[in-house]
């Protein structure tokens, strides 16, 4: 159970992803969560060096779609702007929401990635479709609201215990 909350990449954030080892790999779509991934949970709408990855994204070829488990004005207020599709609600880890989102890319699973900054919803509900997970370190993680700061415990333990099998090394989130 623990190794399906391990990710395939881990890194410090978004920026740090290669877009165009992803794109050679033939990813064409991205599932991303918004808060503590894109922008902290208190951001309403994208900063300016958000818009130019995002853009630059675009110029790749890339579609994306923001699949979050926040309520509808805040993620339309923050996805609307940028004409990015997206879907609230989500329920992560669920698969509906992943299935969703891949229908709306009109994508495989393997020509798709999710990145997000929770075990337990993005690369855990990622891992559950198939999908190639990233894992990001959350941007604002002292603004997180009370169910996130339940699964931060959870990832904790769960971190834990992969270590213990090896499965986890500290190294790696630099890559």
């Amino acid at each position: 159970m623990f190794e399906r909350l391990v990710p395939h990449m881990r890194v410090k954030s978004i920026y740090d992803i290669d877009l165009n080892l992803l794109a050679e790999k033939g990813v064409k779509g991205i599932i991303t969560d918004l808060d503590n991934t894109l922008v902290g949970s208190k951001i309403a709408l994208a900063t300016p060096e958000l818009i130019v990855w995002l853009d630059r994204l675009r110029e790749l070829g890339f579609q994306v779609v923001v699949v979050s488990n926040n309520h509808q004005t805040r993620v339309s207020r923050f996805a609307e702007p940028l004409a990015i599709p997206f879907i609230h609600a989500a329920r992560k880890p669920s698969t509906r929401a992943f299935r969703k989102a891949l229908q709306v890319l009109d994508l495989r699973a393997e020509q798709t990635v999710v990145i997000g900054d929770q075990m337990m919803t993005d690369v855990l509900g990622g891992k559950r479709m198939g999908l190639y997970t990233i894992l990001v370190a959350p941007i604002a993680p002292l603004d997180e609201g009370f169910g996130t700061r339940i699964n931060r415990v959870l990832e904790r333990i769960a971190l834990s215990r992969l270590r213990r099998k090896g499965l986890w090394q500290e190294e790696e989130a630099r890559k």
